[in-house]
């Protein structure tokens, strides 16, 4: 009787945590929304409006402009405006129905990995109050960051099956096989970033394919080749779309895109110094944002009192990982899973131009295993020195809140992607520039990357203004920032023009000496951030002046 009585008592305690956790987790994220911390940036204003352009018939395949970012988000999204409409909150709503699967999924995940359904329960805490940068990109969309977490860890839950039914000799049905294949190949299309997770679990796979224990070899080598081909199966409808994709533009172009090819072009240092460099910024900047010691898009420290306290956690958290794959360790099969998703990160932002970015949303998949192993060591720790430990718990909790809620309440920045200080506008003065535009009949024109598709998507896209004007003060630009090409059509043939820059006195100079040598008269005017040429006596294109002509640094001549 009192067995039964406490085993109702954990699961009604269990059934408690997993409910604080998700509504803790939506309600700093509701706080987030309410008090407008997080900027509408220009890559969550092209997921909104794929998502307006999938309701009115078009079918992207993938992010406007970036062929490595799969259009699953905006397909999301799209439902979203369907039942809702369109507005930025639902965006924000779909990102965070998102990352409520991925905290009940961590959950599963302790139980299974680590085999402590305590463990994925507090990491579930760790996650409903995580380091900023976990909270900014699972509430701003980027295009598809939210759908890799809650995908990846369905690629681990569903590879801790199959490894676990090889281990015990048990019969897979065909159909598990096939939906492995099936997330993996989703995700390669939703993101490539999955490809940390899937790996870790395919090799683990051939690991025991390779090392067959009870099966006649046989049976063994015909089983292996089935299962291989059903999940190849699974991986080709998975990522259906990616091959879509391929036979209209070329595999070439998917798999370059895929590998980083577009940011490799960032860095023109000999290979050796690039991957040092990846080295000394994934721990000095990516081990600093990925704790939560500062926000990712500049060097501050967050939460002064609590941070050396913060910090001694996590080295111990990893010195806690250092010694999990020892032998006489418990689940050492999931610990050595999430440690290889790790490890792969780490070797794909060590080997790979994707680490010339260490804004810190690549870390993101580290958050997992690093909350579940946080977990462990703490329960660890509880069973060993007492109910005190769990003050530690607490501790860590309030040090991410205080970190968020101090990044949050300095508007602006607030809480937001951009990194380079020149790309933080503030946008809370959007409306009253699409005020301005109309009253002044300035329907299209040129501006920024920054710019450009927050405006279109507030605006109903009445407002079409084409980033070709550069935002770097060193005056670089790159044509990949003009994403939709039927905009062009609408701002090229359009004879009344004008011009909106941001933040950037020296190009707003190079406007003025062209437009005088060209003898047209104009008018000015500065709204928040933004600061708009208008009512020119002719229409001046930005190639005339040297703007927008491709990748390259522009010289502008100041008289």
């Amino acid at each position: 009787m009192l067995d039964r009585y406490f085993q109702a008592s954990r699961k009604y305690i269990c059934l408690i945590t997993i409910v604080g956790a998700v509504f803790v987790s939506v309600a700093l994220k509701f706080w987030l929304l309410l008090i407008e911390a997080v900027p509408f940036n220009s890559d969550e204003a092209i997921v909104a409006l794929m998502a307006r352009h999938i309701l009115q018939g078009e079918r992207p395949i993938f992010f406007y402009g970036q062929a490595y970012v799969g259009s699953l988000d905006a397909w999301l999204v799209a439902g979203g405006f369907v039942i809702f409409g369109e507005a930025v909150w639902v965006i924000r709503l779909v990102q965070g129905l998102l990352y409520v699967g991925v905290i009940v999924t961590t959950i599963e995940l302790g139980e299974v990995a680590l085999g402590s359904r305590r463990a994925g329960n507090l990491a579930a805490w760790f996650l409903a109050i995580p380091p900023v940068v976990v909270t900014l990109y699972t509430t701003a969309s980027l295009g598809g960051y939210g759908e890799a977490l809650l995908l990846g860890n369905l690629i681990l839950l569903e590879g801790f099956s199959l490894i676990n039914a090889l281990g015990d000799d048990r019969m897979i049905p065909t159909w598990r096989w096939c939906l492995w294949g099936g997330l993996v190949g989703l995700g390669i299309w939703a993101f490539g970033l999955t490809l940390v997770y899937s790996l870790p679990v395919g090799i683990a796979l051939l690991g025991y394919w390779g090392h067959g224990k009870k099966l006649v070899e046989t049976l063994r080598l015909f089983a292996t080749w089935r299962a291989v081909f059903l999940i190849l199966l699974g991986v080709l409808v998975g990522s259906a779309p990616w091959w879509i994709y391929a036979s209209q533009h070329g595999l070439e172009r998917l798999i370059w895109e895929l590998s980083g090819g577009a940011i490799a072009g960032v860095e023109q240092a000999p290979w050796l110094v690039r991957t040092w460099d990846h080295f000394w910024t994934f721990f000095l900047f990516g081990g600093t944002v990925i704790f939560g010691l500062r926000p990712p898009w500049e060097i501050r420290w967050l939460a002064m009192p609590l941070l050396p306290l913060s910090l001694t956690f996590w080295t111990g958290v990893l010195v806690h990982i250092a010694g999990r794959l020892r032998a006489g360790q418990s689940h050492r099969r999931g610990a050595g899973l999430l440690i290889g998703v790790m490890g792969i990160l780490f070797l794909g932002y060590l080997f790979t131009p994707f680490g010339a970015d260490p804004s810190g949303r690549y870390f993101l998949p580290l958050t997992i295993p690093l909350s579940l192993f946080a977990a462990e060591m703490i329960i660890r720790w509880v069973n060993e020195y007492g109910r005190w430990i769990w003050g530690l718990a607490g501790l860590i909790l309030a040090f991410n809140l205080w970190g968020t809620i101090q990044s949050a309440v300095e508007y602006p920045p607030g809480v937001t992607t951009q990194f380079d200080p020149v790309a933080q506008v503030d946008h809370r003065y959007l409306d009253e520039l699409i005020a301005f535009l109309n009253e002044q009949d300035v329907r299209r024109g040129y501006t920024n990357y920054w710019v450009a598709y927050p405006l279109a998507f507030a605006s109903g896209e009445q407002l079409i203004f084409l980033p070709r004007l550069p935002y770097h003060e060193d005056f670089r630009y790159t044509s990949r920032e003009d994403r939709y090409p039927p905009y062009r059509d609408l701002v090229e043939n359009h004879e009344r023009i004008g011009y909106i820059t941001t933040r950037h006195p020296d190009l707003n100079s190079c406007l003025r000496n062209y437009f005088s040598s060209f003898e047209v008269s104009f008018e000015e005017q500065q709204i928040g951030d933004y600061h708009i040429f208008y009512d020119l006596s002719r229409d001046v294109r930005p190639e005339e002046m040297g703007f927008g002509g491709g990748s390259e640094e522009i010289e502008c001549d100041e008289e």
